[in-house]
């Protein structure tokens, strides 16, 4: 059976645009955290329009449609649904639900998995919901001219039930590790389940389900208003062709984790970018300056340089980065590595 390790992410072997790209990321994170406590109102507008956008987008990834008129009616509840479609659109709704509620009270564990999927069937009277598959499963790919083939053996279904045991055992290791950086970790385990392809139906959308609430526990919500579904989908053929590079050589645990974490990291960057310019968009008001430097410099995992945070925040001008960093060496916040043009800085653990 396939072991599952996550000690790799504690070694310090991984690329450096990958850990340039977190860092991004991080302060991103810190910028739509101010702004979300000062301006309330205007996030709550955010979300409704996010979440139709994800029960729309992670349907239409799985060839799940309907009017975009229709998806606004499912996701207020004014409307039942008309067909099978539209049953499976309103079962992502709630599951949806579910999460942006109670995600503090739900942990990566087979209850939630389970729970997810029962309530993701719910309207299709599904008869495999919250069950795993009872027959094997396979990824099959059709060629220009109609020939089938098996592109991708997930695990058997006689094996599913302890591989995903091992799988939540894996994480629970892993994030309890002080070493291992939570953000790089998700898509591992988003990918192995994936690999895994645990139910006869539903994997795609549930794997989405998942990747929001590990972000939602680690912090990284954004995705309640901005679909992180929405962005998979706008670049479909990328996330695909990630998924098919990181999942060569699984079954012999031979696989390479990096395409997909890029992807995932990329897609979540995407979002937090779409954020910062709807923001700017309806408010003309941004983030103090001084705190967006600072923020970058002490969430960044490597030390930076100021050539770096310059491009993190290209409206930012370097002699503004010169002076925070400054400010920040000299009340101790941080600390400089090197000299001149090669000095980068590092958060004063």
């Amino acid at each position: 059976m396939r072991k599952f390790d996550y000690s790799f992410l504690d070694n310090g072997l991984l690329p450096a645009n990958l850990l340039t790209l977190t860092s991004a990321v991080y302060a991103l994170k810190t910028s739509s955290t101010f702004r979300k406590e000062e301006f309330e109102k205007l996030f709550v507008e955010l979300e409704h329009i996010a979440k139709v956008q994800s029960v729309k987008s992670s349907n239409a990834i799985e060839g799940i449609v309907t009017s975009d008129e229709r998806i606004e009616e499912i996701v207020n509840q004014s409307s039942k649904p008309l067909n099978h479609n539209e049953a499976e659109i309103a079962g992502y709704r709630d599951a949806l639900n579910t999460i942006h509620l109670e995600y503090d009270h739900l942990d990566f564990d087979e209850n939630t998995i389970l729970t997810l999927h029962s309530i993701m069937m719910s309207y299709t009277t599904y008869e495999y919901a919250e069950q795993y598959k009872k027959n094997n499963n396979y990824i099959i790919e059709e060629d220009e001219n109609g020939t089938r083939k098996i592109r991708f053996t997930p695990t058997s279904a006689k094996e599913t039930p302890e591989a995903i045991n091992q799988l939540i055992l894996a994480y629970m290791d892993a994030r309890n590790n002080p070493n291992i950086n939570q953000l790089l970790l998700i898509p591992c385990v988003i990918l192995d389940f994936l690999c895994i392809h645990p139910f006869s139906d539903g994997n795609g959308r549930i794997s989405r389900l998942l990747s929001l609430l590990l972000l939602y526990k680690n912090e990284f919500d954004v995705g309640k208003y901005v679909s992180f579904e929405e962005q998979i989908n706008n670049l479909k053929g990328y996330y695909y062709d990630s998924l098919e590079k990181s999942s060569k050589g699984w079954a012999d645990n031979k696989n390479d984790y990096i395409p997909f974490i890029e992807n995932f990291i990329s897609t979540l960057y995407r979002c937090y970018k779409e954020l910062d310019k709807r923001f700017n968009v309806v408010n003309s008001k941004k983030v103090n300056k001084k705190s967006r430097i600072e923020s970058t410099v002490l969430n960044s995992i490597l030390p930076i340089s100021k050539s770096e945070i310059c491009k993190l925040l290209p409206d930012v001008s370097p002699t503004t980065v010169e002076a925070v960093l400054g400010k920040m060496i000299k009340d101790g916040s941080i600390i400089r590595i090197g000299t001149s043009k090669n000095s980068r800085y590092l958060r004063n653990s």
